[in-house]
């Protein structure tokens, strides 16, 4: 009897050894930096050229409608292999894809800064969307695979801070490189705008050598292939939709905008169709729509595309208002983004916290207070355009930017809070891809708004309608949220 009691005792000693209370591989506080590094890069790539447009022109003689491909052709890129590159990583392992994108964005970058010409520029920014798609799925599916409990729910909120920091932070790092212009001996005048893809060539190298070493590798248990017909019908969903309301403003809404409009619902219908199908034959489809069955997953989604059209449209008409508009310079045109970057970042911080106790609350509440932010942006630039500078801008910008940051980071945590460890980089993917359609179709439309506007009514004019349809999408987003789960994973 004491022979048989003290045996289980002595078989058990190991047991603490084998660790139980997380899963392995494990992201380390050095590797969830990398990813995170990584998941900043491509965000920042995306907004940063948006107050070096003028500079592009005027050295590349580019012209409207190339100045709108140097921005939706990275968009474009990025928005449809987003999700590829999440089965990608799934299948062949998230650390190489990792490492394999954050390379190929180092390289496409310098082809950026490197361009001779317009046309150039355009087939290097291709390129660099289709290598921040192949590393940017793999942040979100190595955070899911690697973290559990309250260091996913940490890991998380890093995740959608560092999201909303980088979109903001990419037009104010754009306009101190345009106006420091740091090569100015090697290239001249052309110095300034290619600084910001020069920029990302030692950070890329950095991110290599950490990710190296500090990046455990995971992968799905039971990866899919490839899905070729949904990949293709995705693709054309997106550039049907994408291409003609980003180019056809400045190309004069020629005929095939207009067919390609037409060409949109059907495409999105016969890429739902596909993919329902080998969901049903037990097939894995590249968008299951049993993912979009979890409740987390699907009312989250429909508050992010709302956010990210209005805050992309934002972020896009800003800064031509203030260069073009008011004549500001581009670090001043840059720098007024950093009250919104303080402000977001506060709130990111507090976060976790405020949910823990408020649960998604935390979102109705960052609505109605972006909400107030923007309303005071409207009537600032309504009183005070013939002299608004700086000062002026700071209270509307920081009061949006609290608002922003107590949304976006809790809305990244409940889209994929229910999504299981082996569908990690199918969920990223489809909410980053949902995010970055979202953003390129604020540009898309607000920005098209706006510079349709402005002609007839008025920079100041335009300004106010445009901030006024994203009341609108604010609106939407905090009526949204009241239909979220109370409680957040």
């Amino acid at each position: 009897m004491s022979e048989s009691s003290v045996r289980p005792k002595t078989y058990a000693a190991p047991a603490p050894v084998v660790r139980h209370d997380h899963p392995a591989p494990v992201l380390g506080a050095l590797g969830l930096f990398t990813v995170l590094l990584g998941a900043a890069l491509p965000l920042i790539d995306f907004f940063i050229v948006n107050v070096a447009l003028p500079t592009i022109d005027h050295d590349l003689a580019a012209g409207p409608a190339l100045l709108e491909l140097v921005v939706a052709g990275y968009g474009l890129s990025y928005a449809v292999l987003l999700v590829l590159g999440g089965r990608l990583g799934d299948m062949a392992g998230r650390r190489r894809l990792f490492l394999l994108g954050i390379a190929a964005f180092g390289l496409t970058s310098l082809a950026c800064g490197l361009a001779p010409n317009a046309w150039t520029l355009v087939g290097a920014r291709v390129a660099q969307g289709a290598a921040a798609a192949l590393m940017l799925p793999q942040v979100l599916a190595t955070i899911q695979a690697a973290t559990s409990g309250h260091r996913r729910a940490r890991a998380m909120s890093l995740y959608g801070a560092t999201a909303g920091l980088s979109m903001v932070a990419g037009q104010i790092l754009g306009g101190v490189l345009v106006a420091a212009a740091p090569l100015s001996s090697v290239f001249g005048e052309s110095a300034g705008w290619r600084s910001v893809f020069l920029v990302n060539v030692p950070v890329a190298a950095v991110g290599l050598f950490l990710a190296a070493r500090a990046v455990p590798e995971t992968r799905s248990e039971r990866p899919a292939p490839i899905d070729v017909p949904g990949t293709l019908l995705l693709a054309l969903s997106l550039v049907t939709l994408l291409a003609p309301l980003t180019e056809g403003r400045a190309a004069g809404w020629p005929l095939w905008t207009w067919v390609s409009l037409a060409l949109f619902p059907f495409a999105a219908v016969a890429f739902y169709r596909v993919e329902r199908r080998a969901d049903r034959r037990g097939l894995v489809p590249l968008v299951p729509p049993s993912l979009l069955r979890l409740d987390s997953l699907r009312r989250g989604l429909a508050l992010v595309v709302p956010f990210s059209i209005g805050f992309g449209g934002f972020m896009f008409v800003i800064a031509v208002a203030l260069q073009q508009g008011l004549k500001l310079g581009p670090a001043a045109s840059g720098l007024s983004m950093a009250p919104m970057a303080v402000a977001f970042f506060a709130a990111s911080l507090a976060g976790p916290r405020l949910v823990r106790r408020y649960g998604s609350r935390v979102v109705t509440a960052g609505g109605l207070i972006q909400a107030a932010g923007v309303v005071v942006l409207a009537l600032t630039v309504w009183h005070g355009w013939s002299g608004l500078g700086l000062p002026g801008l700071i209270p509307g910008m920081a009061i949006a930017g609290l608002g922003q940051g107590l949304q976006l980071p809790v809305l990244f945590r409940i889209v994929l809070s229910d999504v299981p460890p082996e569908r990690a980089g199918v969920g990223g993917g489809v909410m980053t891809t949902t995010q970055q359609a979202a953003l390129a179709l604020g540009v898309a439309t607000l920005g098209s708004l706006f510079l349709a506007l402005a002609p007839g009514s008025g920079m100041r004019d335009a300004l106010i309608v445009t901030l006024l349809v994203q009341l609108a999408a604010v609106a939407l987003t905090t009526l949204l949220s009241l239909r979220l789960p109370r409680s957040v994973a």
